[in-house]
């Protein structure tokens, strides 16, 4: 009986096979946190694939290299947050800058093992195979910079909370059992006088503003084991927690800057901004200023 035939493997074929050139002067670069591989076409250069590191100085030596090789369009893959600087300078050269999500590179077919990730950046955008990611405009980017550090300053607030939550629970302190949140008037008021020494539940429990508790409740909640180390925890965390809103609030002051700079798209006094459906209330944590008033006015 003869053996069944074995069908032969498929050799992936070439994504650039038979493509017309989009891009003749396109170089690509593999970007990593120490060092940079870059390939340009073949001929532009004896060595077409070459190294350099990831300081200021070596980037202008790259785009400079880059620029006599002839090169006017650069693509990268987004790697991190490696990629900015070497991005900035190279649109400061003016070249046309592309950078790019790694999966697409890995779904298209035909890269051989000895090709170098750059070599194969290159080839595929030179027959105009990668989808550049979106970039915002400038002013857009400098506004999510400071909305991204507005957030972290509000996460370490939140952590800052829990911590003193966490110190008051082992001193046997049920304060957030009787008020809506320690951070609000009645809490912040309670935990300022206690770290300063206070340790009189009736007068800390005099301290409540417009609280459904009663005092006698509060003064119940209060009775714990003062410790001294736990009062210590408590009092750096509210420094800590007081220090972040410090942050959060110049941050908000820096916002309200840039945004009242950015350009208009509408003018609000012939097309006022249409009413909100849901209530003013502001959040806890949120902006001192009309944040929604300025973004109808950016977008």
């Amino acid at each position: 009986m003869s053996r069944p035939h074995k069908k032969q493997k498929r050799l992936p074929t070439d994504a650039t096979e038979g493509l017309p050139v989009l891009n003749l002067n396109a170089a690509g670069i593999d970007v990593g946190s120490r060092e940079h591989y870059v390939a340009v076409p073949p001929g532009r250069d004896p060595r077409p694939v070459q190294q350099f590191g990831s300081f200021t100085a070596d980037l202008h030596r790259l785009t400079k290299w880059l620029v006599a090789c002839g090169i006017e369009t650069v693509v990268m893959q987004a790697t991190g947050v490696y990629w900015v600087a070497l991005f900035q300078v190279l649109q400061d050269y003016g070249l046309d800058v592309q950078v790019v999500n790694a999966q697409h590179t890995k779904t298209l077919p035909g890269r051989k093992t000895d090709v170098q990730e750059c070599q194969w950046l290159q080839k595929l955008h030179t027959f105009g195979l990668l989808n550049h990611s979106f970039r915002p405009a400038e002013a857009t980017r400098v506004l999510r910079s400071y909305l991204r550090q507005r957030e972290n300053l509000v996460t370490s607030a939140s952590i800052c909370v829990q911590h003193m939550q966490k110190a008051l629970t082992e001193m046997n302190v049920q304060l957030a059992n009787v008020i809506s949140d320690i951070t609000g008037v009645t809490g912040m008021a309670i935990l300022r006088a206690l770290v300063a020494g206070e340790r009189n539940l009736h007068k800390l429990a005099q301290l409540k503003h417009k609280q459904h508790a009663t005092p006698a409740e509060i003064v119940q909640s209060l009775e714990g084991n003062w410790r001294e180390e736990l009062i210590f925890v408590l009092r750096q965390s509210l420094d800590l927690y007081d220090f972040h809103l410090a942050q959060i609030q110049e941050c908000d002051r820096q916002i309200e800057t840039h945004m009242q700079a950015m350009e208009s798209k509408v003018d609000v006094s012939v097309h006022p901004m249409p009413p909100s459906r849901q209530g003013q209330k502001r959040r806890k944590h949120g902006p001192r200023f009309d944040v929604r008033q300025q973004l109808y006015r950016c977008t």
